[in-house]
C-alpha cells in the first residue's frame, strides 16, 4: 500500500519544497490456510481459536473460556449408577467470570439426590489462570485451583489443585489433559490423584462435535494410604452448539474395573452472555486463521 507522509493540504503545501517525497511500503498479505473451520479462528485478548471459549469436555477443562468480564452459566447433572442398582444424582449450578491478565473465576452450588432423599453438598469457588496466550507455550499450561465448602452433614471441606493442557492436533481435532489433586481438609483427610483426557473431532464446524473421554483416579484415606482405590472410566462424548453463545455436552463413562462406577454420564448445558457492561465480546476473530 502506498503512504502519503502528510494530510493532502500539507502535501500540496510541501510538493513546492525540492525535498518533498512519497513513500512506498511492501503490501501486507495474510493468508488463510486451506482446511481450518470457523471454530480455529483466533479470538479474543489471548488470540486463541474460538473452539476453547466452550466447554468442550465434560470431564477435562481446557485453558480459559471467556474473555474478561464476560459472564456465562452451566447447568450440569451428572449420573452414577453401580452394580447395586443404586444411582446417584449430582445437580451443579454455576456461574463463571472472565478476569483480566488470562484468568476466570467459576462460583457454584453442587446438590445431591440419592437413597430417596436430596441433600446441599457444597459450594465451591474456583480460579484458573493460563500462564500465556494460546500457542506461546507449548500445549497452553493453564493453572487451576479450587475450595469447596461443603455441608457438615455430608462431609468434609475439599480443596483441589489441576495443571490444565489442550492443543490443536489437526484443524477438526482438539485434544486436552488434566492432572489432578485433591485433598479433604479433615474427617479421612482422603487423597484423590486424578488424570483425566478428551479427544474431539469436528463433525460440522461450530455445531457438532463428538469425541472419547476418560478418567483414571486413585483415592485413599489417612490410615490407609497403601490400600488405595484405583478407578477407571472411558466412553463417549458429543457436544452440540444451539446457537455461538450455547453448548450441550453429553459424556457417558463406563467403569472398566469393579471399583469404578458401572457408569457415570454428564449432561452439561452452558451460555455465554458476554461481556457485563453488555455486548458479545468474542465472537468474531482478531486474526486470519492459522
Amino acid at each position: 500500500m502506498a503512504f502519503v507522509l502528510a494530510g493532502s493540504a500539507f502535501a500540496q503545501q510541501s510538493s513546492e519544497l525540492p525535498d518533498a517525497a512519497t513513500y512506498t511500503l511492501d503490501p501486507i498479505v495474510v493468508i488463510g490456510r486451506p482446511g481450518w473451520l470457523e471454530e480455529e479462528n483466533l479470538v479474543g485478548e489471548y488470540k486463541r481459536p474460538e473452539w476453547t471459549t466452550r466447554r468442550r469436555f465434560g470431564t477435562t477443562r481446557v485453558y480459559v473460556q471467556y474473555e474478561p468480564w464476560e459472564v456465562a452459566v452451566e447447568q450440569w447433572w451428572r449420573v452414577r449408577t453401580y452394580n447395586d442398582g443404586h444411582p446417584k444424582h449430582l445437580f451443579m449450578e454455576e456461574l463463571a467470570i472472565g478476569l483480566p491478565h488470562r484468568m476466570q473465576l467459576d462460583i457454584y452450588y453442587d446438590w445431591a439426590h440419592e437413597s430417596s432423599r436430596t441433600v446441599n453438598k457444597d459450594v465451591a469457588v474456583e480460579l484458573r489462570w493460563a500462564l500465556a496466550d494460546w500457542d506461546v507455550i507449548p500445549l497452553n499450561p493453564t493453572l487451576y485451583i479450587e475450595y469447596k465448602a461443603t455441608d457438615g452433614n455430608y462431609g468434609s471441606d475439599v480443596w483441589e489443585a489441576k495443571i490444565l493442557l489442550g492443543d490443536d492436533i489437526t484443524p477438526r481435532l482438539h485434544w486436552a489433559f488434566n492432572a489432578v489433586y485433591e485433598r479433604e481438609v479433615s474427617r479421612g483427610r482422603a487423597n484423590e490423584f486424578a488424570l483425566t483426557q478428551g479427544i474431539s473431532y469436528t463433525i460440522i464446524d461450530q455445531v457438532l462435535s463428538a469425541g472419547l473421554e476418560m478418567q483414571y483416579k486413585y483415592e485413599n484415606e489417612q490410615g490407609e494410604r497403601q490400600n488405595g482405590v484405583r478407578k477407571f472410566q472411558i466412553g463417549p462424548s458429543v457436544q452440540i452448539n444451539p446457537n455461538r453463545n450455547s453448548w450441550i455436552n453429553l459424556v457417558c463413562l463406563f467403569g472398566c474395573n469393579h471399583e469404578s462406577p458401572a457408569v457415570e454420564g454428564f449432561v452439561v448445558i452452558g451460555h455465554n452472555f458476554g461481556r457485563a457492561a453488555g455486548g458479545r465480546s468474542l465472537s468474531r476473530p482478531t486474526a486470519a486463521p492459522r
